[in-house]
């Protein structure tokens, strides 16, 4: 077991949680083949309330929380059922929307109960990962019926191989720059600027990945 994975208390040293020959609840966390090592935690399985709770929750499964605290990097939320005393849902800022948005207040409030989807459920962390996107309405589907359109947007960020466009609310596309003439640019240093609004054609849309791809028109 590695320290990080002995208790959530905090320690200067194993023997101040375990003595040798003690008899102690664990949970397999993984195995090392090459050396024959089983790594455990018994972190996992200390606080026993809280692990019936987690291992409980299935991936995929709708739960319905209260928002605890709003920070720059996720949400966390109260789920319904939890330990007292434990915030066991946690919104990373990427599973907030597909709208675009500054900071997680601009999406959710303290005290808001919200409805979410299961993407994991922790008994190592003591977390529950959520997401309310995925009980949206996806914008990319709708924008597979626009592939060949013409449309204006945004230059939101400027990379080596192209550019980062706005095409929808939520949704930004890839100029790339072999995509930007008929004769293909190595860079596009010089020719637009962040925040520059320029007309693309959307050339494709991959479901799948949730990515679009860009053609220049010309700009706005």
């Amino acid at each position: 077991m590695p320290q990080s994975e002995l208790s959530w208390r905090r320690m200067e040293d194993p023997a101040q949680i375990f003595e040798v020959g003690q008899l102690v609840e664990v949970e397999v966390i993984g195995v090392d083949w090459r050396r024959k090592h089983v790594m455990l935690s018994a972190k996992a399985c200390e606080d026993r309330t809280l692990r019936t709770f987690l291992v409980g929750i299935e991936r995929g499964e709708i739960l319905t929380g209260t928002v605890a605290d709003i920070h720059n990097f996720g949400v966390f939320v109260n789920l319904d059922g939890e330990p007292a005393n434990h915030c066991t849902g946690f919104i990373q800022i990427p599973q907030l929307s597909w709208k675009y948005f500054d900071h997680a207040s601009d999406v959710v409030e303290l005290g808001q109960r919200v409805t979410v989807k299961v993407l994991d459920s922790s008994t190592r962390r003591g977390q529950v990962s959520l997401s309310l996107k995925a009980l949206q309405d996806d914008p990319f589907i709708p924008l597979a019926d626009h592939v060949g359109d013409a449309v204006t947007g945004h230059i939101t960020k400027l990379v080596p191989f192209g550019a980062f466009v706005r095409v929808a609310d939520g949704i930004e596309g890839l100029l790339h720059v072999s995509d930007l003439s008929d004769e293909p640019a190595e860079s596009l240093d010089g020719l637009f600027h962040e925040g520059e609004e320029i007309t693309v054609r959307i050339s494709e849309v991959d479901l799948e990945h949730h990515r679009v791809r860009l053609h220049f028109v010309n700009k706005a």
